[in-house]
């Protein structure tokens, strides 16, 4: 049941966050009534606008729904701030990203069990994948049916998208029916957590089935301020409902942080688990050093091409332009729960190798039937047109998230590094060539205009590196700050207890060794179902 402060009251578990692996946590934990949980989300219960799948544009920079994070300017991307989105929700980012669904390649979970993280391989996950998805076209060796999470493929079909599938053909990439199955070469409809026109978040997919019991407790606009010691052991959370005074709880068995790669670091040094010299100078008592603590950050850099389209009617910019337009749009929706707000951020994706002899792909293209003129607040451009985005699936530049004050209500800051390792700056520039190999494939040449950005003046590699240091983005991917695996650099262990504290485990994106290959919000819901069967091991009674 909802509530709306716990105090000093003890429960089994405190869960903290509420996003895509804390969801699944609250679910699970509490299935069999044995345990009482405590669900505890800094963020707000819900957002009007997050189940419309249009919603990723809505909110990319709505504080009410968004924690708005900011990274400091470095010189690798010309100084800029770069905005990183995420969820200030309960569903945590899957409530406001971009409905893309990707497990990764097989290859990422078994460099995780090699780099000494036993019961990680692909072998080992793909239970759990199965186990949480219900896949709309059928269950098989790779794929499942009646699990919580709905996933389908992108419904919107038409000339544009064709032309796409062929161009890729064209230029010897083939037209894959399920990346998410056995290969994930090629390109594909996206597939999406998406139901009947409504966002499939963990909030709607966990969540909500598990809210009328009585051994859940949930309180929205919890900020956790520090996790609370007893020696070497924790033993509960100290946190504010909205301006309260700080309240503390008790766990008799655990406390999980599930608060994502950008919050879970900063909870663990504000309760002085971290680096004595990011700790000391900010006041913050050092209880236990740990030097990974909010070091090997991996993001997606996203780079992106645009092309004006000299044949009308295919692209949202003209279905979405002037008042009129965007009206009919919104009422389609109502009505048939279709058209532009209805969409996954990309209906088309596509999985590609920037060179012949690797093994899998190297980089991950999304291609949309529009172009924005203003990221921040996803405004389209006038003018027809069609984009198309690459980044590298596994990058090597690693950056750090660390606390700025003793304040839990400060934003860390968030250090990227993007481009500083020479392999990511060649493979994100080999990317840029090869999307525009397929723009500029015979069977797009009925549709595609000239190509606005990056230009077709912009050819050589030093040019095209430039380009990408001063426009591109990051996909909203960050993971790896509370490593997972058993040397000294690392956070928690593959069972993902913290190194040196007892009744305590960090389960979320923040604990990946490396990036999956893809779009993270599938992996952090998967690491919920695998912590939630660790801690039911663990506490079977």
């Amino acid at each position: 049941m909802q509530a709306s402060g716990v105090g000093s009251a003890e429960v089994d578990f405190i869960i903290v966050g509420a996003g895509s692996a804390g969801a699944v946590l609250a679910n699970r934990l509490t299935e069999s009534g044995r345990h009482s949980v405590l669900l505890l989300e800094a963020g707000a219960a819900g957002h009007p606008f997050s189940r419309m799948p249009a919603s990723f544009g809505l909110l990319i920079s709505d504080p009410s729904a968004n924690w708005c994070y900011r990274s400091v300017p470095e010189e690798g991307t010309g100084n800029r701030e770069i905005p990183v989105p995420r969820g200030k929700l309960v569903g945590g980012s899957s409530s406001i990203n971009g409905l893309v669904y990707v497990r990764g390649q097989p290859l990422d979970y078994d460099t995780w069990a090699q780099r000494g993280n036993l019961g990680w391989s692909f072998d080992d996950v793909l239970p759990l994948f199965k186990r949480m998805e219900n896949y709309e076209h059928g269950a098989d060796d790779m794929r499942s049916q009646g699990g919580p999470l709905h996933v389908c493929e992108a419904y919107e079909e038409g000339p544009l998208y064709e032309a796409v599938f062929r161009a890729g053909e064209a230029v010897g990439v083939r037209r894959n029916p399920d990346y998410n199955g056995g290969d994930q070469e090629g390109f594909a409809r996206t597939q999406t957590t998406i139901r009947n026109g409504f966002r499939q978040s963990t909030a709607v997919a966990y969540v909500e089935p598990a809210r009328k019991r009585s051994n859940l407790r949930i309180v929205t606009d919890a900020l956790a301020t520090r996790l609370i010691l007893d020696g070497t052991r924790c033993v509960g959370v100290a946190y504010r409902v909205g301006n309260s005074d700080e309240l503390e709880v008790r766990a008799g068995r655990e406390v999980v942080v599930s608060c994502g790669a950008v919050a879970a670091p900063q909870l663990l040094e504000l309760s002085g688990l971290g680096h004595p010299d990011v700790l000391k100078p900010l006041g913050i008592e050092v209880k236990h050093a740990l030097s990974g603590v909010g070091e090997n950050l991996r993001d997606h850099i996203n780079a992106r091409a645009v092309w004006r389209l000299k044949r009308r009617g295919l692209s949202y910019n003209e279905r979405m332009s002037g008042l009129p337009s965007r009206g009919w749009q919104f009422l389609r929706y109502l009505m048939t729960r279709r058209g532009f707000m209805a969409m996954p951020s990309a209906p088309v994706i596509g999985f590609l190798k920037t060179r012949a002899d690797l093994e899998t792909p190297d980089i991950q293209v999304h291609v949309m039937p529009y172009v924005i003129r203003d990221a921040a607040r996803r405004l389209l451009h006038e003018w027809p047109g069609m984009s198309m985005t690459c980044y590298q699936l596994r990058p090597e530049s690693l950056g750090s998230i660390h606390v700025r004050s003793a304040d839990a209500r400060e934003h860390p800051e968030i250090r990227f590094n993007f481009l500083s390792d020479a392999v990511d700056r060649q493979t994100m520039i080999d990317g840029l060539r090869l999307i525009r190999k397929v723009a500029e494939a015979e069977p797009l040449d009925p549709i595609r205009g000239e190509e606005v950005e990056p230009g077709s003046g912009v050819t050589s590699d030093q040019a095209l590196l430039d380009y990408i240091r001063r426009t591109a983005n990051t996909a909203f991917h960050p993971v790896g700050t509370c490593r997972m695996g058993p040397s000294d650099e690392c956070v928690v262990d593959s069972r993902l207890r913290v190194h040196g504290i007892s009744g305590l485990r960090v389960a979320d994106a923040s604990i990946m060794p490396t990036m999956v290959s893809g779009n993270t919000n599938a992996a952090s819901i998967m690491i919920g179902e695998k912590a939630s069967d660790m801690i039911l091991e663990d506490h079977p009674n």
